[in-house]
């Protein structure tokens, strides 16, 4: 016989924990559902744990990265396994024989081992912080807390689902221009060093001095083709170095500022961020977090650097006693109507139903944004290569129609 210590919850609603002597786990299990308890942990209490937690170490380093799709499956299958009484520990060896992904297979396998060790689920995800983040640990011990981890890792699927959602429409708002944009920057490089060059001798005999524009495409497609190393090191090491440069915070300040006061594209970087910060605010405050920690999980899935510093303001606001409504009007990029609908929510003591109305508000206004900046964008690009074609045409063509002319 062996003594187990043990999780339960009590009519599903209350957590509690004591030992049980046992012949094995799963006998362990039999006798707490006796006790009519819902077992959510069952560990051997004379288990060593030092080596577990140096394994957890060492598999939290060589896991990498995962994709918001991974993250979605996981929790998906996790959910629906903890909604219908299956305990932690079964769930995740579930998930860590039938995913098909090899780094939540990783992942589950120490998951497992932690928890049988006497850990909580949120403080085994603890060790991966890098993959999981801040807001999926914080709203898992939430429900840990609360004795609801089914229903907080609903919600947790619901606004990885919308996270994704959003993801998905600014990226493919801006796909079709850049790769216009690329295709338009390649042509101008194949007309630099291959058509203009082809047309030197001709230029040199008609006897005149080049026009300007002409001497330039000119000197530059000649530059292009004796050293070509270099521009080709340059396509390489200015974008990595760009990329660089806007890690910085003070580069990335100055750009979300100029972002933020261009005219379409402020609109859908200011309700694509607002979307996710409604959607992680609502989750946390329904999952029964603090306001002033919900607005700190919330602010870090703010991309733009102003919108986050003006947030970070607002929860120190609200810390010292303002109403939350109160602190977000004083922030100039925050919409209107957002603002009326948590005051209405927080007069009526209804805020979550508020937010939950105020995220379906902002995602219409995103969809709206997203239609007017593609339907905006096409135009301006047909301009934008239309005005290079005609560049180049006139830098080759120029020269031929002077030489008519005389």
């Amino acid at each position: 016989m062996s003594t187990y210590a043990y999780n339960a919850l009590k009519n599903n609603k209350i957590q509690v924990s004591g030992k049980v002597e046992a012949l094995s786990p799963s006998d362990a299990r039999k006798k707490i559902r006796e006790m009519g308890l819902v077992p959510t942990l069952v560990v051997d209490s004379s288990g060593s744990k030092s080596d577990k937690k140096s394994d957890s170490k060492r598999t939290a380093k060589t896991v990498g990265a995962l994709s918001l799709r991974e993250k979605i499956d996981f929790t998906s299958t996790l959910e629906i396994l903890t909604s219908t009484g299956i305990p932690i520990i079964e769930a995740l060896l579930f998930v860590e024989q039938n995913s098909d992904s090899m780094k939540i297979r990783k992942i589950t396998h120490d998951f497992r081992k932690q928890i049988i060790d006497g850990s909580t689920l949120g403080e085994t995800l603890e060790k991966y912080r890098h993959i999981f983040g801040k807001v999926y640990i914080g709203l898992v011990k939430a429900g840990e807390d609360s004795g609801e981890l089914d229903k907080t890792l609903s919600r947790m699927l619901e606004l990885l689902k919308k996270q994704e959602n959003v993801k998905g429409k600014v990226i493919g708002a801006l796909i079709y221009p850049s790769v216009v944009v690329a295709l338009a920057f390649i042509a101008i490089l194949v007309m630099l060093i291959f058509v203009f060059p082809a047309f030197d001798e001709m230029f040199n005999n008609l006897g005149k001095p080049l026009p300007p524009i002409t001497k330039a495409c000119m000197n530059m497609g000649v530059f292009m083709k004796n050293y070509w190393p270099v521009v080709v090191a340059a396509l390489i090491f200015v974008p990595i170095g760009c990329f660089k440069l806007y890690q910085r915070d003070d580069v990335r300040q100055i750009i979300d500022k100029i972002v933020l006061r261009l005219p379409m594209l402020s609109e859908m970087m200011r309700f694509s961020n607002f979307s996710n910060f409604i959607a992680v605010l609502q989750v946390s405050y329904e999952a029964g977090i603090p306001i002033i920690d919900c607005l700190a999980l919330a602010n870090l899935t703010m991309d733009n650097f102003v919108l986050r510093n003006a947030i970070k303001d607002v929860a120190a606001k609200v810390q010292q006693g303002t109403h939350l409504s109160v602190a977000l009007r004083a922030v100039s990029q925050v919409p209107n109507m957002m603002t009326f609908m948590i005051a209405t929510g927080e007069q009526s003591g209804r805020l979550g139903d508020s937010l939950f109305h105020c995220g379906s508000f902002i995602d219409k206004k995103l969809d709206a944004t997203i239609d007017a900046f593609t339907k905006l964008i096409e135009p301006m690009l047909m301009i934008f290569i239309g005005g290079i074609v005609g560049l180049l045409g006139l830098a080759l063509y120029l020269p031929l129609f002077q030489a008519y002319q005389t």
